[in-house]
């Protein structure tokens, strides 16, 4: 069905833009001044297929989408019909990708269809554990409570995506600029030496020669320092997009030291919140485990997990299903099971979570104060030998002078 943009005018005198959907110009004019409007202008987008592709490739930041939701809580509360909610929020929003994006579910809400229902068709922006959350309060009649606590668990998790971007932003800033560094002194400094070692005829020491080798090959064939990279990344993205290279790589990373344990206590709050707010919103164990099973990120992990929900599924609890995975921790598997025994698995899970989300903390840290002063002296080694290679035939030519 084909899209227009509409200019109209509300009963309240204001002028807004509006995206429909309708057969016809004429039927979707016909319907627009039935509903009370004043309708101006009604042009076709010619390429509504691409926009709409856009909108299906688009994606939200964590913040836009922690603000739209925080608006809808607040309308929800104040006891505010879903519909003028949406026009509400419509209102304020610039246009755009995301302002289209909810006037579509703003239509299919007036169509019949319920909110969580509207959400689901649109993935991109609204994930399957947000989707569920939402449908789990309409269930229980209580939505404004879900979403409170969705809106919880989404605000922990930007707080730990956020401590570990700021972590993996200094150490790239500091690789960065030996790079450049390095590159600078190969490319411009060692050539200019090794024209004066040429002129005086001298021989040079075996760490000379080294690196002068090393400064023409790269000032020969620099143009492979832009064809590697460029041919190299697109072949390591296809490698780790199949599942088996996927697989080789997470495996590989639990078992690198620190950042093996840092991707495990990581993996651990990210799976215990998402499973503890998934089944405090009323979604049963089995497909609650199914959809925290991506909080992950890992696929040798998954696949453990998927075992444990198999055996879960055919009568095993919880703790004992947990254990058998070999990368739950005791302490984890003492308090699933208390949760379990004691009815109190959604606190128990909370409680994990924020012991290990503490952990990858002490671990960031740990991380940043290690890795500043290792970088420093690798870029401080590197330049230094560049420089000693350099000045050590000048250093030999003073002697015989001498």
């Amino acid at each position: 069905m084909p899209n227009y943009q509409c200019k109209i005018g509300t009963a309240d005198g204001r002028i807004v833009d509006k995206i429909y959907d309708s057969a016809t110009k004429e039927q979707l004019k016909e319907n627009l001044e039935e509903q009370g409007f004043h309708v101006f202008q009604i042009r076709r987008q010619s390429l509504s297929f691409f926009q709409r592709g856009q909108h299906k490739s688009a994606r939200m930041t964590g913040r836009r989408f922690l603000s739209f939701n925080q608006e809808l809580l607040v309308l929800l509360r104040s006891g505010l019909p879903v519909l003028q909610i949406f026009d509400t929020q419509i209102e304020q929003m610039e246009a755009g990708t995301f302002h289209d994006i909810i006037s579509e579910i703003r239509e299919e809400i007036r169509g019949g269809s319920s909110l969580s229902e509207a959400f689901a068709k649109f993935p991109r922006f609204f994930p399957p554990l947000y989707v569920a959350s939402i449908k789990a309060g309409e269930k229980t009649g209580d939505l404004p409570e879900t979403l409170s606590r969705f809106l919880e668990y989404q605000k922990r998790v930007e707080i730990i995506r956020a401590k570990v971007r700021s972590a993996s932003f200094y150490p790239l800033l500091l690789t960065s600029a030996a790079v450049i560094v390095v590159v600078f002194l190969m490319l411009y400094v060692v050539p200019r030496f090794t024209q004066i070692y040429a002129d005086a005829n001298v021989e040079l020491p075996l760490m000379t020669r080294l690196l002068i080798g090393l400064s023409d090959l790269i000032g020969t064939y620099w143009y492979l320092t832009l064809v590697v990279p460029a041919a190299g990344v697109p072949m390591v993205k296809s490698l780790f997009r199949s599942s088996r290279g996927r697989l080789w790589f997470d495996r590989l990373l639990l078992r690198v030291p620190f950042f093996g344990g840092l991707q495990t206590d990581y993996a651990l709050s990210s799976f215990n919140r998402t499973l503890g707010t998934t089944l405090a919103s009323g979604t049963p164990l089995v497909p609650a485990m199914q959809m925290s099973r991506g909080t992950l990120n890992n696929l040798s992990l998954e696949k453990e997990l998927v075992q444990a929900i198999r055996r879960v599924e055919e009568g095993s609890s919880l703790s004992d299903s947990l254990a058998r995975t070999g990368f739950f921790p005791p302490l984890a598997l003492r308090m699933v099971g208390v949760g379990e025994t004691s009815g109190s698995l959604t606190e128990m899970l909370s409680d994990i979570a924020d012991y290990y989300e503490a952990e990858v903390e002490r671990r960031l840290t740990q991380l940043t104060t290690m890795i500043e002063p290792i970088l420093m002296m690798i870029m401080g080694l590197m330049i230094a030998f560049i420089i000693v290679a350099m000045y050590v035939p000048i250093f030999q030519l003073a002697g015989t002078v001498g």
